[in-house]
């Protein structure tokens, strides 16, 4: 067991005491406001019920002043010993820490500085906070405080506050915005018996009931499109992925993600509904589709340029690079054109890896303002519905912003025999080393064999989003509780 400090010893010992006068933890205490909603009480209003940890107090002689917050606000409490007796005044004087819980009961009125605040009539303790707060958070070791004790960042940075209250209310309008436009809400399985529905390295794992090797969920789309084959007009899931890849500052191995999918519309129907949905959501976070981010201005009002992938490719690569069927040869395209050398592609093992790593590093990290790139060769997207002029495109589109992608989405494909072999070109890649590669999925085949209507779909991080909206430079800032490694194995 670890030592105790100092100040650790004082707070048990003043819990010992505090047991003699009252239960330091008591069962509830029947607020009559929040602290948001006492803040807009008239002065004069009395038997107002507050709570809440106290998190500053400045104690004298017959008069004390407290600050009580929640996670959306603080509240300032008046406690003069006139009112309480000197009793009750003491024990507050003496027992009370920051990090405690109080509720207190009395009357609104404003300070001559003009801060609403509450002149306590009665107090009630409700809880001993036995460790101390931090005095503010500095350095590596506050960050390592910030991650894997998020409690504490809550309690102490208004910053990360902010941002968790924001993605909380992201979750009620996402579910309002869709729900109004028709969207039903579905829940698709986490363990899943196929890789399917993204390119991506899987977590695997063993089901002992039925002996079965499965794997966590990459993407819901192929279940969600199960949904639509049944006869769901229009699905979405807000879904926990996995994917057993690199960390960076925008990448997570567990991470939320949005998908929805609708019947009948095609991949122009959900640029202009996203345009919308991200329009609205920015005026309901932050009041203004205007976002600082990182040093730079994003303006979310404007009309988003459009980049076609394909013909930018193409000036990089040269006209030719969608018949290029064969990794090495693209990759000595690549070398030729004196853009990366082959130990730099040394990675990549089949044509998408190739020509995806290449689009990332010239296209999409100059990309600042929101822009829509669309047009994307057929080998990257084996679930996106080929265009009727040219099969080696799809019909596809991201909306990137300061080099970051914000969504995907396209017109599905619904024909089941392109899809089988798309599938099977996948096994093909897998073979040559490719291991973000999707599987054959016969049971996705088989509800395309049932029939589809046309479908376009949509799908995001929330995490990113999430870092775009509060300008966080890491996916940890906007994740309450990012995988860590144990304590003891930090060297």
């Amino acid at each position: 067991m670890r030592e105790l400090s100092e100040q650790e010893r004082v707070r048990r010992d003043k819990l010992e005491e505090i047991k003699k006068v009252c239960n330091p933890y008591p069962a509830k205490f029947e607020r009559t406001h929040t602290l948001k909603d006492a803040k807009n009480l008239d002065d004069g209003v009395k038997d107002v019920k507050v709570a809440g940890r106290v998190g500053f107090a400045r104690k004298m002689g017959k008069l004390s002043f407290v600050k009580i917050r929640d996670l959306e606000e603080s509240f300032q409490l008046e406690l003069k010993v006139d009112i309480l007796g000197e009793e009750k005044y003491e024990f507050f004087k003496k027992m009370i820490d920051s990090g405690d819980f109080l509720g207190a009961t009395g009357e609104i009125f404003t300070t001559q500085t003009g801060e609403k605040t509450l002149r306590v009539e009665d107090f009630v303790f409700l809880g001993k906070s036995l460790r101390p707060l931090p005095e503010k958070f500095h350095g590596l070791a506050d960050t390592e405080i910030k991650y894997r004790e998020r409690y504490i960042d809550l309690i102490m940075n208004e910053d990360s506050r902010q941002i968790f209250l924001g993605r909380s209310k992201f979750y009620a309008f996402l579910r309002k915005y869709l729900g109004e436009n028709g969207f039903l809400e579905v829940e698709t399985p986490i363990v899943q018996t196929s890789v399917s529905g993204a390119s991506a390295r899987p977590f695997f794992t063993h089901h002992n009931s039925l002996d079965l090797d499965c794997n966590l969920r990459i993407a819901p789309e192929c279940y969600l499109k199960e949904c639509i084959a049944g006869g769901y007009d229009r699905v979405f899931e807000l879904a926990k992925c996995f994917r057993n890849e690199g960390m960076d500052p925008e990448h997570l191995q567990e991470f939320t993600q949005v998908e929805w999918y609708a019947s009948y519309w095609n991949y122009e129907d959900n640029i202009k509904f996203y345009q919308d949905f991200i329009r609205k959501l920015l005026i309901e976070l932050k009041g203004t589709t205007v976002l600082s981010y990182q040093g730079e201005e994003l303006d979310f009002g404007k009309e988003w340029p459009r980049i076609n992938y394909v013909e930018e490719m193409k000036k990089i690569l040269g006209e030719d690079f969608l018949d290029i069927n064969d990794t090495n040869t693209l990759k000595e395209r690549v070398v030729e054109k004196k853009l990366f050398t082959l130990e730099e592609l040394e990675d990549y093992k089949s044509v998408s890896q190739v020509i995806d790593f290449v689009y990332k590093k010239t296209i999409r990290q100059g990309i600042i303002q929101p822009t829509i790139i669309y047009n994307y060769p057929a080998v990257l997207l084996p679930l996106a519905r080929r265009n009727d002029e040219d099969e080696r495109i799809t019909d596809v589109f991201q909306v990137i912003a300061r080099g970051t992608e914000l969504c995907k989405a396209y017109s599905e494909l619904v024909n089941p025999y392109q899809q089988r072999k798309s599938f099977e070109d996948q096994l093909k890649a897998k073979a040559e080393g490719d291991d973000e590669t999707m599987d054959l999925d016969e049971d996705y085949l088989l509800a395309m064999e049932q029939g589809m209507p046309p479908i376009s779909g949509l799908g995001f991080g929330v995490d990113r989003l999430m870092m775009l909206i509060y300008d966080a430079a890491n996916i940890r800032d906007v994740v309450l509780f990012p995988t860590m490694k144990p304590r003891d194995e930090i060297k």
